[in-house]
């Protein structure tokens, strides 16, 4: 079944297929559901961490999706920053939360950590060793949360980036600081690609949700949410230059930023070395981001909110229309859907006539 979907998911990146639709299985929930004070060591324990996100991927075991089932250790957005000594913060129905940024010297202090015997990466590893014992191979694991180069920055550093960025007598000190989180993206990376045996230069991704897909052209998620803050300038000057230099080595990868910001959209799209783009739904209009990766060959996987009163039918032959209207590839996390399992494979069925080239 697994090889089924990497098949599938290969047609689609040739353009010799539908476009690619994730359809919710009943069940399946976020990692922070249920959690409560107890519980908030939770999924920082590989062991309890890999019950949880078995049971979610189960959940999507022959369901009508085209997604792949998935796991991956969730130790949200620190992973990298408490790899390079930064404290991390446990918090009632959250996920952990950077603690205190810390000094010009301990940041760059890191360039010299063993990532390899950094507790974090200590619990991903029993993590994948408990998957691959588990001897199931229609379940595929997937990185743990690796933020952008930019946005370790700004957790290692704090707000004081702000400032920084835009002042010129520091712009030496801030080369030096994203050339200490580059070198520790690309470490991190590298060793949880050996950790998980996957190539250099593709990669499945769930990003956060039990549903992945399969990239054969991408070997990495980056994030770059404080991205959104600056100026198209700053943009183009300090960060793209460094997305760029972070995925290469990996023959690409999948963007995701939250917010608001239509130049990143475009700037992530005009990057040849981007392969997919998720932001955060109601942020940016569906046909104008479908029209943009039509454009530049970049695939959109991301959800798309529905309208008011819209009907499950009625959400996919709005979206599958604009998909075939712009020519797009599209990879759609459905946020209108059913809960009957025949009405999904009618869901999935209805996209795959729609948006089938």
């Amino acid at each position: 079944m697994l090889q089924e979907q990497i098949e599938r998911h290969k047609r689609f990146w040739a353009g010799e297929g539908p476009s690619l639709i994730l359809i919710p299985a009943p069940g399946e929930s976020r990692p922070t559901d249920g959690l409560t004070p107890a519980m908030s060591t939770f999924s920082m324990d590989p062991e309890a961490l890999y019950e949880r996100e078995t049971a979610r991927a189960r959940t999507v075991l022959g369901w009508p999706t085209d997604g792949i089932p998935t796991v991956r250790p969730n130790f949200g957005v620190v992973f990298i920053p408490a790899i390079a000594g930064q404290p991390y913060l446990l918090q009632e129905g959250q996920m952990p939360w950077p603690g205190e940024p810390l000094t010009r010297e301990a940041i760059l202090a890191a360039r010299s950590v063993d990532v390899g015997n950094a507790d974090l990466m200590c619990r991903a590893e029993k993590f994948y060793a408990l998957h691959h014992a588990s001897g199931a191979p229609e379940i595929a694991a997937y990185h743990p949360d690796t933020q952008g180069v930019f946005d370790i920055a700004h957790m290692l550093w704090g707000e004081q980036l702000f400032y920084d960025v835009i002042d010129p007598s520091q712009r030496a000190w801030v080369g030096e600081l994203l050339g200490v989180c580059l070198d520790l993206y690309l470490r991190v990376s590298q060793h949880v690609k050996a950790l998980m045996d996957e190539p250099d230069g593709s990669m499945i991704h769930g990003h956060g949700t039990a549903q992945g897909v399969y990239f054969p052209h991408a070997g990495v998620r980056t994030s770059e949410d404080t991205a959104i803050l600056f100026s198209p300038d700053s943009l183009e000057e300090v960060i793209a230059p460094f997305i760029e230099r972070s995925v290469a080595p990996f023959g690409g990868a999948f963007a995701h930023f939250c917010g608001r910001c239509p130049f990143l959209f475009e700037r992530l799209c005009r990057s040849t070395a981007i392969r997919a783009i998720d932001t955060q739904p109601g942020m940016h209009d569906p046909a104008w981001m479908l029209e943009r990766c039509a454009a530049s060959g970049t695939a959109l996987y991301s959800r798309i909110d529905g309208l008011p009163g819209e009907t499950w039918e009625a959400y996919v032959r709005r979206i599958g229309g604009l998909v075939r209207a712009t020519g797009a590839r599209c990879i759609l996390r459905a946020t209108v859907h059913p809960a009957e399992r025949s009405e999904c494979e009618d869901m999935l069925a209805l996209w795959r006539e729609l948006t089938t080239p």
